[in-house]
């Protein structure tokens, strides 16, 4: 692990999956990623949208993809990162300065998304466990997060 400060280890119910954050592509969204899970924000939170061949939805405190924190929201960091399988993103109404604590994971390719999205990390393990959350909008049974914590932490 290159950089535990900005290494998030997240503990979900079909096993682990490391993230390497991009502070240099999004300084302010990884800030908030890393106090969210500082504060256990994430811990217990299911991913209420898990769309084969697309994207794993996660960060709502009611699980309805409709919740954030009570933080106030991020300002936009649009990048040029490629959102390919394994990208982390951040989620967000179709305002752009409204990402709070929701975000996604790539399955596959979604290059119609780079630009608009605000990619902020990488899974560098656990892909495997992202490809066996169960599926739905919402999932009839749906995966959660146990637990998600920075590594320096650890």
């Amino acid at each position: 692990m290159a950089d535990a400060e900005n290494t998030i280890i997240m503990e979900t119910s079909k096993g682990t999956v490391t993230i390497d954050l991009r502070p240099d592509l999004a300084p302010g969204h990884c800030a908030r990623i890393k106090e969210l899970a500082r504060e256990g924000f994430y811990d217990g939170i299911i991913f209420h949208r898990v769309i084969d061949g697309f994207m794993a939805q996660v960060g709502c405190p009611d699980g309805t993809g409709m919740g954030g924190s009570d933080k106030p929201n991020l300002q936009a960091e649009f990048n040029a990162e490629p959102h390919v399988r394994g990208i982390c993103s951040m989620a967000r109404t179709n305002q752009p300065h409204s990402a709070n604590s929701q975000f996604f994971i790539c399955f596959d390719d979604a290059r119609f998304l780079d630009n608009q999205y605000t990619v902020w990390g990488q899974v560098s393990a656990g892909m495997d466990v992202i490809d066996q959350l169960q599926k739905g909008e919402p999932p009839r049974n749906p995966d959660s997060i146990v637990s998600m914590k920075v590594a320096a932490d650890s």
